[in-house]
């Protein structure tokens, strides 16, 4: 339940280089399908690519945005290495139902050869199993073709009304309560 009018978020946009390149690893890796692919320019005000992917039956939740004309360069390994350019994103996440799911987009990443730049960790200060950060579930991350960094994860952690952190199972979390900043 949303505190406010915005109730969620519901799409990420990433700038890639090559158009085709990305869409084939979004859809051949993590099983997203292509919506609407659109040539800059088609909109006069638009003057770059656009590409619709979606995983559900929503239009989009992702927005691969390509510009003809900008010379790209190689993005670091790890976000916190660019100690040299503008402020960019970290990374965005992907969410897996259930713990098979989550193993079963770890397997074909790894069949697939695609590396894992973290993980798969536990992010807890609870569970013994963690790593001592937060958010309670599990994750791996993984680099797209252009070196954005995408989270997979299943099992976060939920907030009651009342501030209580619960795990997938329910469970009231203890020594954890959220209050409004």
């Amino acid at each position: 339940m949303a505190h406010g009018p915005i109730a969620r978020m519901q799409h990420f946009s990433v700038e890639v280089s090559n158009t085709d390149r990305s869409i084939e690893f979004y859809r051949d890796i993590l099983g997203f399908k292509l919506t609407e692919r659109h040539a800059a320019h088609e909109v006069a005000a638009i003057p770059v690519e656009l590409t619709f992917l979606r995983l559900g039956t929503a239009h989009h939740e992702l927005v691969l945005v390509h510009n003809p004309d900008k010379t790209y360069r190689p993005r670091p390994t790890r976000p916190e290495d660019d100690l040299d350019g503008p402020p960019s994103f970290h990374h965005f996440a992907l969410e897996c139902d259930s713990r098979e799911d989550w193993e079963k987009v770890l397997h074909k990443v790894t069949a697939r050869n695609v590396p894992i730049v973290r993980g798969p960790v536990v992010h807890s200060f609870v569970d013994p199993r963690g790593d001592g950060s937060w958010g309670e579930n599990e994750a791996f991350y993984i680099l797209d073709p252009d070196g954005h960094r995408v989270e997979i994860f299943w099992a976060l952690a939920t907030i009651d009304p009342d501030g209580v952190h619960r795990n997938v199972k329910g469970e009231r979390l203890q020594g954890t309560k959220t209050e409004e900043l």
